[in-house]
């Protein structure tokens, strides 16, 4: 029997750095927290701003707190929606991802990079992970029980004591796979 984790379906967001919250919001400018996600110290802000691409735009939430580099998460999905080619990426790693803009209440922004699709992952603090005899930066494979089972390859692993145990799809996987926020899933080893 394999591990069991429950899953967090992702949906369009982005990550804004101070800077570019500051030119979209106002000049010294704090998220304003709505709702606590599963990750510590982590949340859904009220706020949300504009993405545009070359086909389309779409408003989309920003979660917190900052980040040192603002970043944009789409499924596949939203991104051809918009007329983004995103690379399929570990979150942070954004060098050679697409450009676009972000349209705020106060002002615009054009970032150069960081428009990426998001790769599944696995957030495990050091105990679970533990348990679950994986290591940080690991692959593996999950397996989805039910109507629309599947086994999803290429899990990365992501290992720290800020984290908690969490897979995270994007709509499109979450989707394919015909689950939601309720559904657990199984670590193969």
């Amino acid at each position: 029997m394999g591990y069991k984790v429950p899953v967090g379906v992702s949906n369009k967001h982005l990550h804004l750095s101070q800077a570019d919250l500051e030119v979209l919001f106002g000049a010294g400018y704090e998220l304003t927290f709505k709702k606590a996600l599963v990750q510590p110290g982590q949340f859904a802000a009220e706020e949300q701003v504009e993405v545009v691409g070359p086909k389309g735009s779409a408003t989309m939430r920003v979660l917190g707190p900052v980040r040192p580099e603002t970043q944009v998460e789409l499924s596949m999905t939203d991104a051809r929606s918009l007329g983004l080619k995103c690379p399929v990426r570990e979150s942070g790693k954004l060098d050679g991802s697409p450009a676009c803009k972000l349209v705020g209440p106060k002002g615009e922004v054009e970032i150069k990079q960081g428009a990426i699709c998001a790769l599944r992952h696995i957030h495990l603090n050091d105990e679970q992970a533990k348990e679950a005899g994986v290591v940080d930066k690991e692959f593996v494979s999950v397996k989805v029980e039910g109507e629309r089972g599947l086994v999803f390859d290429q899990v990365l692993c992501r290992v720290g004591s800020a984290h908690f145990k969490e897979m995270h799809l994007d709509t499109d996987e979450a989707n394919a796979a015909g689950i939601g926020n309720d559904a657990v899933v199984e670590i193969l080893k």
